[in-house]
């Protein structure tokens, strides 16, 4: 059975043009599928529900964004305000690529209380560069899924042979950055068997990515497609499918729910007008972050529903996790003065530390469970206003001539060290509706957040800073600032490193989570939550991959019940 309702016009510009961002206005009502978000777990969804022909109607709460044309790919940091620094609105540097804020969103506010095959899909599609090391708790990929990894930097050579004279490991590092183009031949009838058309657009979205030009940092976007983002990667081929439609600057606040206690859709706020609008459709697909998803829920209040939609469980918002994080940094006299040289790679994540103390760990020698992986920078990047602030703390002071020379020395001479471990799990971290009554710009109530470490991370971070200690001292390098014993200091804050997860996690018993295996909620058989907001636990990984795993493998489910009609 086709999974496409009737047809009907597309939007067009006033020149003719097909348009793909559809109006609040205007947006059509016959819809199989509404997925709320546009990231990696939505723009996952929405790309594996369009390659099988499901109607999707997606909302995104941001404004319409262009990775080709609004890159600043080759502008260096004089040409922009304050030569790109960091402000309170441009957290990570004016030509940060992310659309609103950084930690702290315009107009929303909130409140606190003191062996898959689809990881191997997802890798293929996206396209992710590594190797195989056959490491414990750090899976191989099948055969053929990665790009080789580009060449290491001067300081990881450096890190790779003092690092391992502790014993501490280093290896080629995961991440979304085409170092060659993909395998658009191979690569589509692995994603797609037994799909013709799905192949064809995947194999045609893959030939307009450009393999990376080591020329512009990651962070700012690719206007050659050269690193995962969803707007580049999923859903171009999603729109060309002819079965998406994107609304933006929509803030959906609430689901719908009939009588019967199904979905009928969701009610949002058109930004730009500030009118209420609602969309309707078969399946409802939360997919606008962990908490976000919550916060919809918690808001979806009826009287079916009291306690919030798909909550009868009472976990709702709790079990709330986030990446344990703590860093070092320090100076290192075998970089300084190092001749000219392109270095700004892949942001310099070439390499990275995958936890390796497990023996310990088992022997109770660490007095923490779980582990944590280290990332870290150095390398001649592009000199910033930033570049030789700070640096006091080796020269004493200085100015003029002598000024310059010492910037010139210590240039690419810093390291810096950021663990990244795994969080346990605690009903003390979660999330709520605030019961002051706070609301953001739309009048939409905000979440109050409870934020709980155990024992466990603490000593976690603490044992973090002194690995990184002695890393630097391992190089004849000086610690820049204090290493903290007290893990409650080392740690950072919670939501501080964005990898938050958990929330309404999926389970085998409905009265325990909030979903089942297969992301759909036990309360409301036709609402389903695709991105981390399902996570039970968090490993010191970073979780896009697994997300956008879980929202493939979810979005293959909600395919089949509809085809049996049973959505």
């Amino acid at each position: 059975m086709s999974l496409r309702p009737q047809p009907r016009p597309r939007l067009s510009a006033d020149n003719g043009a097909v348009m793909p961002f559809v109006s609040a206005d205007e947006q059509g009502s016959s819809y199989d599928v509404i997925v709320v978000g546009s990231g990696a777990a939505g723009g996952q969804s929405a790309y594996t529900l369009c390659m099988d022909g499901a109607k999707v109607l997606m909302l995104e709460a941001g404004r319409s964004y262009s990775a080709e044309s609004e890159t600043p790919m080759f502008q260096t940091p004089d040409a922009a305000p304050l030569g790109g620094v960091a402000t309170p609105d441009k957290v990570f540097g004016f030509y940060d690529a992310t659309v609103d804020g950084g930690w702290q969103v315009p107009g929303e506010p909130y409140v606190r209380t003191t062996e898959d095959p689809y990881y191997d899909k997802v890798e293929l599609l996206i396209g992710v560069y590594g190797t195989n090391e056959g490491r414990e708790n750090t899976p191989d990929s099948s055969p053929g899924c990665l790009l080789p990894p580009p060449a290491p930097l001067v300081s990881d050579l450096l890190v790779k042979q003092r690092a391992g004279r502790l014993g501490i490991p280093l290896i080629p590092g995961h991440r979304a950055v085409l170092t060659r183009a993909l395998d658009h031949k191979r690569n589509p009838p692995r994603l797609h068997p037994g799909n013709p058309s799905a192949q064809k657009l995947s194999a045609e979205a893959m030939r307009s990515r450009g393999a990376c030009l080591w020329a512009t940092p990651c962070n700012r976007g690719c206007s050659v497609r050269a690193n995962y983002q969803s707007i580049t990667v999923h859903l171009p081929p999603a729109l060309a499918s002819g079965d998406l439609d994107i609304t933006t600057d929509a803030m959906v606040y609430e689901v719908t729910v009939g009588r019967d206690g199904h979905a009928t859709g969701v009610n949002f706020i058109d930004r730009k007008t500030g009118r209420q609008r609602h969309a309707a459709a078969r399946v409802v697909v939360l997919a606008a972050s962990a908490c976000e998803s919550v916060r919809i829920l918690l808001n979806s209040r009826s009287a079916q529903f009291p306690q919030g939609l798909a909550n009868s469980s009472g976990k709702l918002g709790h079990y709330l996790m986030d990446t344990v994080g703590s860093s070092v940094s320090g100076q290192v006299p075998l970089l300084e003065s190092l001749p000219p040289m392109n270095e700004d790679a892949a942001d310099g994540h070439q390499m990275y530390v995958p936890w390796w103390l497990y023996k310990k760990q088992l022997a109770g020698k660490l007095g923490f469970a779980r582990g944590y992986h280290i990332e870290y920078g150095s390398g001649r990047h592009m000199p910033g206003y930033g570049t030789a602030v700070g640096i006091e703390w080796l020269t004493g002071g200085n100015y003029g001539l002598k000024f310059k020379q010492d910037v010139r020395r210590y240039y690419g001479s810093f390291v810096s060290f950021d663990g990244r471990g795994e969080m346990i799990p605690n009903e003390n971290s979660y999330c709520e509706i605030d019961p002051g009554g706070a609301k953001d710009k739309w009048g939409i109530p905000v979440l109050r957040f409870h934020w709980k470490w155990s024992e466990h991370e603490l000593r976690q971070a603490a044992h973090m800073q002194r690995t990184f200690a002695e890393i630097i001292d391992a190089m004849g390098g000086r610690v820049q600032g204090v290493v903290e014993s007290d893990g409650a200091k080392a740690i950072a804050p919670g939501g501080f490193i964005i990898h938050e997860v958990g929330g309404a996690r999926m389970g085998a018993d409905a009265r325990s989570s909030v979903t089942n295996e297969w992301c759909q909620t036990w309360d409301v058989p036709n609402l389903f939550v695709t991105d981390g907001a399902v996570f039970v636990s968090n490993a010191d990984k970073n979780p896009t991959l697994t997300i956008m795993a879980i929202a493939w493998r979810a979005a293959d489910h909600i395919l089949a019940r509809m085809r049996r009609r049973e959505l």
